[in-house]
């Protein structure tokens, strides 16, 4: 298997295709020390996790309401750790654990993956994920393909074609298991699901010489999910539920699952503030930038290969020479891996994707976000001493962390100096702020029932400059879908990355003359991806949001 998350991608699907039952409910366990916390997470983690039946994750009604009868023995136990006695970093991991029962809360009260929720059933991604943990809410143990190395060992390929053989019975019990009325998740789902359809047919044809047997098994996978996506398009006319969380909900997640110390009015109002600046900044740079030519996009696969790997030469040597943070061998490697190839076009007017029409024009302005990478290579390569910090956050949990660094990173290194010598490169960096804002900003109304997906979409698209977001192409419906399905993490982009500013003014004012912004990054990225709230209490000694949000 790939090198990245072996061993994590490999416990997941064991835990699914051999558990049998629950984890113990009554918890005899003396509750005092860090190390008893430990043992509680571990055991904690397997019992989130529903049985299997024959291999197959059971969501059935009787197992759901089985786990939620054996949660409040789980919360009081939890609830019994002394932490005040505790270091402030045992304690940040207490927290930790009480955000994961939160959302596992969340979800049996509000959220109902399992029975809203047709994409929740998608078994099958063939791409990586750039933060800890695949995003939205997920079956644990879902086949992760891209995670392996090719071409694959008898093992890995007898763990994938387990996997397989065990998604037509999953999809079977979702139609008995799918019972909610929430409109706009269940169209999309149906989507979701026909394309794992097409991912696994690509599979298949992928692995027909090589591995004859997955081939067959991803062959019979792909009928059943297609079988699914037609029994969900089937079902589409009767429902005509809302399909966001309400606002009351949404705050409640933000405090308890994402630690955020701020309401749905309050994400709202900053949210707005960022998609004004960055529109007025982008106009103010467009006029300075008046006389110079416009951007044009990378043309040709040399010119491709040439551009991106002489950015990744120039940012990392603008980090080192500009002392940002301390270089580690792995986080060139980490960016150059996802350089990826160029994609042709077939016309002048045709979008590649929002993302790709910023990074085509300036290849610098997506290096600073893929952050995202040399996170996930420190946290395999440098792992924090947190047993808990170093296993990925479920519920999404470090998402204000993950995504919020990613895109502060490319503003901060902009007013670090990175795009002095690149004009028409800043107006980039507006764009991409622009665009993260709108679209958050039409997750939260999707939340509050005040938007539907369609008008979600629309929205961002006429507040995404240049008409870079088309609302029907697909970045921004798979972006509004998945932010719909997960609570806070639409808004998480741009709220994370003013938490992160409030965190390096904090961390500023309290060391005065002694700082530097070289120690802050090796502190904050030594603190794991977890909440920027919890970094905060931990870095500058200030715990009064977690007492506001959450208190004991």
């Amino acid at each position: 298997m790939s090198r990245f998350r072996s061993l994590f991608v490999l416990v997941l699907g064991l835990v699914v295709l051999t558990s049998c039952s629950q984890a113990p409910t009554n918890l005899d366990m003396p509750s005092q020390t860090h190390e008893d916390l430990v043992s509680f997470f571990e055991a904690w983690r397997e019992f989130r996790v529903p049985p299997a039946v024959d291999g197959v994750p059971d969501f059935s009604r009787e197992t759901i309401a089985a786990q939620w009868n054996d949660f409040p023995s789980w919360r009081s136990t939890l609830d019994s750790f002394p932490i005040e006695e505790w270091a402030v970093n045992e304690q940040v991991d207490w927290h930790l654990v009480n955000a994961e029962l939160n959302g596992l809360q969340f979800d049996h009260e509000v959220l109902k993956p399992w029975q809203r929720d047709p994409a929740y059933y998608v078994y099958f991604y063939p791409s990586p994920t750039d933060v800890p943990n695949r995003e939205g809410p997920m079956i644990e143990g879902s086949l992760e393909v891209s995670y392996y190395e090719y071409p694959l060992s008898d093992e890995d390929a007898a763990h994938i074609e387990a996997g397989l053989r065990i998604m037509p019975a999953l999809f079977e019990s979702a139609q008995e298991n799918l019972t909610g009325n929430a409109r706009d998740l269940w169209i999309k789902g149906a989507e979701s699901i026909r394309e794992q359809s097409t991912a696994l047919h690509a599979y298949a044809e992928r692995m027909a010489t090589s591995r004859p047997g997955i081939a067959e098994a991803a062959g019979e996978a792909q009928a059943a999910s297609d079988n699914f996506a037609d029994w969900l398009d089937r079902q589409a006319d009767s429902k005509t539920g809302e399909s966001g969380v309400g606002k009351d909900n949404m705050t409640w997640a933000l405090k308890n699952i994402h630690y955020l110390p701020l309401t749905w009015e309050e994400e709202v109002v900053l949210v707005k503030r960022e998609l004004a600046r960055s529109h007025a900044a982008l106009r103010l740079e467009e006029n300075r930038n008046r006389s110079l030519p416009e951007l044009e996009r990378i043309a040709s696969p040399a010119e491709y290969d040439q551009k991106l790997n002489a950015a990744v030469d120039e940012y990392m040597a603008f980090l080192e020479e500009e002392e940002i943070l301390p270089l580690k061998d792995y986080m060139d490697l980490a960016l150059r891996e996802r350089i990826g190839s160029f994609s042709p076009i077939s016309s002048d007017d045709e979008l590649r994707g929002f993302f790709s029409e910023v990074g085509y024009r300036d290849e610098m302005a997506m290096r600073t976000h893929h952050y995202h990478w040399i996170d996930l290579a420190r946290m395999r390569d440098e792992p924090t001493d947190s047993p808990i910090r170093n296993s990925p956050l479920w519920y999404n949990i470090f998402d204000g962390r993950a995504e919020g660094l990613a895109t502060g990173m490319e503003e901060m290194m902009m007013h670090a100096g990175l795009m002095d010598d690149r004009p028409r490169g800043r107006e980039m960096i507006w764009i991409l702020l622009a665009q993260r804002a709108a679209r958050a900003l039409g997750g939260l109304y999707q939340h509050a029932n005040m938007m539907t997906l369609e008008e979600a979409a629309r929205f961002a698209d006429k507040w995404t400059p240049r008409g870079f977001l088309p609302w029907d192409g697909s970045t921004i419906q798979h972006e509004q879908h998945f932010y719909l399905r997960q609570p806070a993490y639409g808004e998480s982009y741009v709220i994370g990355k003013i938490e992160i500013e409030k965190l390096l003014a904090e961390y500023a004012r309290e060391r005065a003359e002694d700082f530097t912004l070289y120690q802050f990054m090796d502190d904050m990225n030594s603190m794991g991806i977890i909440p920027v709230s919890l970094i905060n209490w931990e870095l500058n000694g200030d715990d009064s949001e977690i007492q506001m949000m959450i208190g004991r």
